[in-house]
């Protein structure tokens, strides 16, 4: 039995690296991402950063 944990991107191993775990509000368990190249390479592709903006007052 292995303690593998696929990564949600490349499916690679998340425990041989520096893991990112990614929850989203409502959501019982957590998302896991090799690190943070695989979690911004997800976010580039599906998109998930079009239409949000940061505001800063000045």
């Amino acid at each position: 039995m292995t303690d593998a944990v696929d990564c949600a991107y490349c499916g690679c191993d998340v425990t041989v690296h520096d893991p990112v775990y990614v929850r989203e509000n409502g959501s019982e368990g957590a998302v896991p991402y090799c690190n943070y190249g695989c979690l911004s390479a997800h976010i580039e592709e599906e998109g998930l950063a079009v239409g949000t903006t940061c505001s800063i007052d000045g």
